[in-house]
């Protein structure tokens, strides 16, 4: 979809292909943290694109290195806190809420795996403050999709709200921006 990918670990990874990761790590245990030459993507970072929970869950007991950045200087966990709703997902969503609010439970389970997604890559000891190419870090893209489920788990992890990106706002300036009152005052008590 759009996605260039060299490397074929990075390539099965992104497409949720457990197996073919397995056999690649099993062949050489170097693979886990193997970088593709077009984005400088991980497994785990193709992985975290797309949410695909037992790869990222695969690669974290072999010891994947959470904090390893692609060409953008973004890890796994900016792309973790990035994940939107595929079209797909929308989709179902709003074929199946009508139906004995199918749509609305399977929204719900979305955002819970997203949480336990970027739970674990917490607990495996991500940088929570790591910035990209942009200057920003996770907090930011979690403020910018008004993602109230995530915020309060990397503020609880010390995310820093008031760290700038490179056109000088902080994720606590992003949320006066967008009026996102909750959360504007639940990052004044964390910084």
């Amino acid at each position: 979809s759009g996605l260039l990918i060299s490397q074929p670990i990075c390539q099965a990874a992104y497409q949720n292909d457990l197996g073919q990761v397995w056999r690649w790590v099993k062949e050489d245990s170097n693979y886990v943290n193997v970088q593709d030459s077009f984005n400088g993507d991980t497994p785990l970072i193709s992985a975290c694109r797309r949410g695909h929970m037992k790869v990222i869950s695969f690669l974290l007991k072999r010891n994947a290195n959470v904090n390893l950045k692609n060409r953008k200087g973004r890890t796994c966990l900016h792309y973790a806190v990035r994940k939107k709703f595929t079209f797909m997902d929308y989709l179902l969503i709003i074929l199946l809420m009508p139906v004995l609010l199918i749509g609305y439970f399977l929204m719900v389970s979305k955002t819970k795996q997203n949480e336990a997604l970027v739970r674990m890559l917490l607990d495996a000891g991500v940088e929570v403050n790591a910035t990209d190419c942009y200057g920003c870090t996770a907090l930011h893209y979690a403020c910018e999709m008004k993602n109230q489920t995530l915020i309060p788990l990397l503020l609880e992890a010390h995310a820093d709200p008031l760290i700038k990106n490179k056109y000088g706002e902080s994720s606590l300036d992003i949320t006066r921006k967008l009026k996102f009152s909750q959360i504007e005052l639940m990052l004044r008590k964390a910084s």
